[in-house]
């Protein structure tokens, strides 16, 4: 892959004194980590991860880290930060990734945020809102009544308390459902209106963000096929090596690929059903992904794979 980079370097594009700022955000499956890797050896950038599972050490197969050939392109950030069994939100990677970006452009070169967790993006870009402290009791008797009534009836509580924020947040994904809960019931108001109110953007860059929105029946085909090279790589094996280290219930390893891997390691899957079920679960995880991306303002939307997505990405980045 190495070979591919373009041997004329593009110098990083600047307006006036604002230093240059690429967001590459997009469905699972559509080449993020590819092209970020790409422009950032094009435009002598670092790539700076936006994925709420590859924030985790010895989690590779499963969270599809970039590979070693599209690291050797550029240095990557935020990449094996926080053991599985830690605790890591959205606050603290907008604070690691604000940190690394500026430590980054400081150095002359492009950050480039590349990945598909949209509510890091969103912090990182809009910043946070004043939420309460974490609140063990509430979170522990809210964990406790998804325990006995499942995590459908904590995310249909939150539908009657803040419907804006359960329709950003599957109803399978519980850690989100519950800190929403928390929150909208330690403040007395709902989380969407909190988050509305004090946010604090980052500033002082020029940000372009490209969107990958590649044709839906060849992305579909790209995720089975990467569903099926995880499990051949050694999905099974990663995921029994950290059930023993850290337990079946640590929150990484109830996400996509991992959850199926489980199943087939207590009995309850075959291996190709296994594949089957990590597919669909990435299928429909995409369509979600866009329809949150698909919010976002000032999307320059790219429409190709490979070469030709870096050519479409690399128009956009040029001074206005």
């Amino acid at each position: 892959m190495v070979a591919l980079v373009s041997e004329s370097v593009t110098e990083p594009a600047q307006t006036g004194a604002l230093p240059l700022l690429v967001a590459v955000l997009g469905p699972t499956g559509s080449g993020k980590s590819q092209l970020a890797a790409r422009l950032a050896a094009n435009l002598r950038g670092d790539v700076v991860s936006c994925d709420s599972v590859a924030i985790y050490r010895e989690m590779e197969i499963g969270a599809a880290k970039p590979s070693r050939a599209q690291r050797l392109l550029a240095p990557h950030h935020l990449l094996d930060v926080v053991a599985p069994n830690e605790q890591f939100s959205a606050g603290d990677y907008s604070r690691l990734a604000r940190t690394a970006i500026a430590e980054i452009s400081s150095r002359g070169r492009v950050p480039i945020v590349a990945g598909g967790t949209g509510l890091y993006l969103r912090a990182l870009l809009e910043g946070l809102f004043d939420a309460p402290a974490r609140d063990e009791n509430l979170r522990e008797r809210l964990r406790q009544t998804a325990d006995r009534r499942g995590a459908g009836y904590v995310h249909r509580l939150l539908q009657k308390l803040d419907a804006e924020a359960a329709a950003r947040i599957h109803a399978n994904d519980l850690p989100k459902t519950l800190r929403a809960l928390e929150v909208t019931i330690a403040a007395g108001a709902t989380m969407t209106s909190a988050w509305n109110a004090g946010r604090d953007p980052l500033v002082g860059y020029r940000v372009v963000k490209l969107g990958l929105n590649p044709d839906r029946k060849l992305l579909y085909q790209r995720i089975d096929r990467r569903a099926e090279q995880m499990f051949a790589a050694g999905l099974l094996q990663e995921t029994e090596q950290l059930i023993a280290r850290y337990g079946a219930d640590c929150w990484p390893l109830q996400s996509l690929g991992y959850r199926q891997a489980q199943a087939v390691l207590r009995g309850d899957m075959s291996e190709a059903e296994a594949i089957a079920a990590t597919a669909q679960g990435h299928r429909n995880y995409a369509k979600r992904q866009m329809t949150w991306f698909r919010r976002e303002q000032d999307v320059n939307w790219v429409e190709k794979f490979g070469e030709e997505a870096l050519a479409d990405a690399m128009r956009p980045l040029a001074v206005p």
